[in-house]
């Protein structure tokens, strides 16, 4: 329990954010998630469908600082690869 009022209003923000960067995070791998299974199930057009949700969402990520922005360089570079594996 907090002793001081700046520490009571910093686990409240603490509690926001850590609910609001889950939830970013977690629709993040759920859109990841739809790119593999496209891939997985060799639809093309799903694919591409799925990464063109995905790469703009996994930016936003970033730049809202849930994820580090080499990180979503990384995930992006590697979906992008994996969808081109598709003949």
């Amino acid at each position: 329990m907090a002793n001081h009022k700046s520490a009571e209003k910093r686990n409240k923000q603490n509690a926001i954010r850590n609910a609001r960067n889950t939830h970013i995070r977690s629709t993040m791998r759920t859109l990841v998630k739809q790119v593999r299974e496209a891939v997985a199930a060799n639809d093309k057009e799903a694919a591409n469908a799925a990464l063109a949700k995905a790469i703009p969402y996994i930016d936003k990520t970033a730049t809202k600082g849930v994820i580090h922005k080499a990180t979503a360089s990384r995930k992006i570079s590697r979906l992008s690869k994996l969808v081109n594996t598709i003949a």
